[in-house]
């Protein structure tokens, strides 16, 4: 298939993009760099040992968007470019909602237009809110707590909405945990802008001596050390996710968590870290972070069984391939980011 990834130049995006082209596909590459570099779409080129097309362009003109629908034969479209930094949406929200649901919306609509009848949707375990863990896909969604997650739950809305009035239209809708890691080949990773919103890379960062201490919000959750729990997921076990879904999309709405199916608290992985790499980590408590919740991790059974599809790597190798990729990328050349 020829496929539109929109934000593909980002962290999840990026390592998409590599994951569709091992598997055969076409890819185009979409996105704006407001928080990534070109250089992660060289990266993708590199690791696969295919040429990308890539455009900067904003997904949410919906004048561009057409031109490139005209000018392209697109099978299957899937759609990162949004911000996500659950902080930022708290302070600004019109941002948020602007940004996220005017892309999904001018996207759908290109789909449609063009006779695209496949749509992978990066939405969150955001849209969970602050549920009974394990999260299942069958659960009704809670209120979120904060504006980011809001925007994935709308977005959800829309794409059903609009797969009931076109029958046809296959979506799928992806609710991913936390992703973190990197490409084995060290080219592309977690790289943000700025100090990190995710606590991979502040971590990693910390430990290069990039930052002086890892903050941690709140000590005082219910959960195994006071820490907030998550589920980490191996961002390539991720990209790969992706893929499956595409590529076993039919009509209709189809809902899948991808995550481990296990927890771990802040503290947990920062132990695992220093472990995979036998170096230390300073850290403080801080007070909790607006939006947050206690505790966060999938029921992943429903992709393994529909999609025959399930994330294969541990802790340790997501530590080890973050801290991998910290130490080969310079300040100079940055591979990608968070979308």
């Amino acid at each position: 298939m020829n496929v539109l990834v929109t934000g593909g130049a980002g962290y999840i995006g990026s390592h998409t993009c590599v994951a569709l082209l091992e598997a055969g596909h076409s890819v185009i590459v979409v996105d704006n760099l407001s928080n990534c570099k070109r250089e992660s779409i060289e990266k993708i080129s590199q690791i696969a040992d295919v040429k990308v097309t890539f455009y900067e362009m904003d997904v949410t003109d919906a004048q561009t968007v057409d031109v490139l629908f005209r000018n392209h034969h697109i099978d299957g479209v899937i759609h990162f470019a949004g911000l996500k930094a659950v902080g930022e949406s708290v302070e600004k929200p019109l941002l948020y909602y602007v940004n996220n649901l005017v892309s999904t919306m001018v996207l759908a609509e290109a789909c449609l237009q063009y006779g695209v009848k496949r749509f992978v949707f990066s939405s969150s375990a955001t849209v969970y809110g602050d549920n009974k863990v394990p999260f299942e896909e069958t659960m009704n969604l809670l209120p979120t707590t904060n504006p980011y997650g809001e925007t994935k739950a709308m977005s959800e809305r829309i794409l059903t909405d609009i797969v009931k009035a076109n029958p046809k239209f296959g979506v799928s809708l992806l609710r991913y945990f936390n992703p973190v890691g990197a490409h084995e080949s060290g080219l592309i990773g977690e790289a943000p802008n700025g100090i990190p919103n995710n606590l991979m890379p502040y971590v990693a960062q910390v430990a290069k001596g990039k930052l002086k201490k890892l903050k941690i919000f709140g000590n005082d959750y219910p959960t195994v050390d006071g820490t907030g729990v998550r589920d980490y997921i191996h961002v390539v076990d991720l990209a790969e996710g992706h893929v499956a879904a595409l590529d076993n999309l039919t009509a209709g709405v189809h809902i899948y968590n991808l995550g481990t199916g296990q927890g771990t608290s802040v503290l947990e992985l920062v132990k695992a870290f220093e472990e995979a790499n036998d170096i230390k980590v300073p850290y403080e408590i801080v007070d909790r972070r607006p939006g947050d919740i206690a505790s966060c991790y999938a029921d992943a059974s429903k992709a393994e069984r529909e999609l025959g599809w399930t994330a294969k790597r541990d802790i340790v190798t997501m530590c080890r391939d973050s801290w991998w990729f910290e130490k080969k990328m310079s300040d100079q050349s940055v591979s990608s980011t968070v979308v």
